[in-house]
């Protein structure tokens, strides 16, 4: 198994770059094809009063700027990838919903991996339930580039984090191409069960047994959480192992609900300081 078609989402001309490095590092490693989407947001102009009319110079100048966008995305796509020789294609959606329109879904379906920026307030870009679109609606493992200035390292050290979940669980196989290059990967299981049905010693054992099997070095930890969030304990763990990665299941209980009050994906998506890779 390898990522042979990576999407690269390229929210805003602040971070096209550094999505479009960490896309073009993992296709050099792999032989893969790497496609560049970019979705432009049409102008909307809310009228407040029956009589009131938007000043067409302030609309034109508002296209303007999101056209000057978009083509500021694809010039950095397309410089990079052309500097590195790697085969690629540009792809453009405009419409209203953005991230959640069907082309993009239908291109992030199609692909093996799909990276796209961690999301940030600050820029210009799509907000966080864009993305959660594309984690929740694209069937495929979404590989969020971290807020931080490191551009991509090689990852040697991988956190796999676990709790025997539905989601844990594809995300483990899903990221296989990056568990099998590491130099080490560590299942880490927080505060896990230790009762008469499972105990907390072998949580994580069994799925450590078949990555083995994959060439997977391997190891197998436990924590507790000490009235920290999930998020946090996370980030902790990572920093401590010195990880590369954070490889994590998606997940939530109603999409309503998710938005309203949060949950460890969103956390995750907002703070992590390592890349994560996520699978629902």
């Amino acid at each position: 198994m390898t990522y042979k078609t990576i999407v690269a989402v390229l929210s805003a001309a602040e971070d096209a770059g550094k999505v479009t490095d960490h896309a073009l590092a993992l296709a050099r490693r792999t032989g893969g094809h790497v496609i560049g989407i970019h979705a432009e947001a049409p102008v909307v102009v809310t009228l407040i009063a029956p009589m009131e009319y938007p000043d067409p110079n302030a609309v034109l100048q508002l296209q303007e700027r999101a056209r000057e966008q978009s083509r500021a995305v694809e010039q950095a796509f397309r410089a990079r990838c052309e500097r590195d020789d790697i085969s690629y294609e540009w792809r453009l959606f405009t419409g209203s919903a953005g991230y959640a329109s069907a082309g993009v879904i239908d291109s992030a379906r199609a692909a093996d991996i799909v990276l796209a920026g961690q999301f940030d307030p600050d820029l210009d870009g799509p907000a966080r339930e864009d993305i959660e679109d594309l984690l929740y609606e694209s069937g495929r493992p979404v590989y969020l580039v971290s807020n931080a200035p490191a551009g991509p390292e090689p990852i040697d050290r991988v956190l796999l984090a676990w709790n025997g979940s539905r989601e844990a669980t594809r995300a483990a196989f899903d990221a296989l191409p990056f568990l099998t290059a590491a130099k080490e990967v560590e299942i880490f299981t927080i505060d896990p069960p230790d009762n008469s049905m499972q105990s907390a010693d072998y949580c994580g054992a069994e799925l450590a047994t078949t990555l083995a099997r994959h060439g997977v070095k391997i190891s197998v930890a436990s924590g507790s959480s000490a009235h920290h969030s999930v998020a946090e304990t996370l980030n902790r763990r990572a920093t401590e192992i010195d990880a590369g990665l954070i490889v994590m299941g998606a997940y939530s209980h109603s999409r309503l609900r998710q938005r309203l009050f949060g949950g460890v994906t969103s956390a995750m998506m907002r703070g992590a300081r390592v890349p994560v890779l996520m699978s629902r």
